[in-house]
């Protein structure tokens, strides 16, 4: 999720991941889907931002489930690095739906003099919905951390997310829930001659705790990597 990845106003990728999870864990996510394509677009405007990214999973035979979040950004004054952050994430499965949620709360933002280091610090109040059976709407609250980091004379990027948010188990107890998905990306377009080659390659690690569902047995905490390629139009 490179929120602040690009130093231009309007930029937009299409990645394409393989899943190792269900190699690793061959008990616990035998359902997990093998490849999963990521479209995400960043936008800027006079009042702040939009930013989106859609996940499309599939496996062998079918199309898993589309999930996605959607934000939008007001700054807080020309120079503040504050702005409200509002969001919504959501999507479908082949099962029925993802559990919808929305999010509002302040964003800190904040980048170097080149833009080749970015981060975002969002704390938010975050509503779960009642989206289908079993499910139910509660409140919780957020908090989120982005980054991305360009260096060796732009060859690598650094980039990523960590959320972390108050959730419920199915007996409606409350637990800390913890998502991070760390990116490396090797770019093309620093190779002399492959200036205007947009390609990277790289891989994104999801490491997470009581977000799973997982009947297999006791295990809450999962580390799925991916091998990927990426193009930034």
């Amino acid at each position: 999720m490179a929120l602040f990845a690009a130093i231009s106003a309007n930029a937009q990728n299409i990645q394409l991941h393989y899943d190792f999870g269900r190699n690793i864990y061959p008990d616990e996510e035998t359902g997990r889907q093998k490849v999963t394509m990521t479209i995400e677009q960043f936008k800027a405007d006079q009042w702040g931002s939009w930013f989106y990214f859609v996940d499309v999973d599939f496996s062998r035979k079918f199309t898993e489930g589309a999930y996605t979040e959607v934000s939008r950004e007001f700054n807080l004054g020309k120079k503040s690095p504050f702005a409200a952050h509002i969001e919504y994430d959501g999507g479908l499965n082949r099962f029925g739906s993802f559990q919808q949620a929305a999010l509002i709360g302040p964003a800190w933002n904040g980048h170097n003099a080149d833009f080749s280091k970015t981060y975002s610090v969002q704390l938010m109040y975050k509503h779960f919905f009642k989206s289908y059976e079993n499910t139910n709407s509660y409140a919780s609250v957020q908090l989120t951390g982005v980054w991305g980091i360009t260096f060796a004379h732009k060859a690598c990027t650094f980039s990523g997310f960590i959320d972390l948010w108050r959730g419920e188990t199915t007996n409606r107890h409350g637990q800390l829930v913890i998502l991070s998905e760390p990116q490396f990306w090797y770019n093309f377009n620093s190779i002399k001659g492959l200036e205007n080659t947009n390609l990277s390659i790289g891989t994104e690690v999801e490491i997470c705790h009581n977000f799973i569902y997982n009947t297999y047995n006791n295990r809450d905490t999962f580390i799925n990597p991916t091998i990927a390629l990426k193009w930034t139009f």
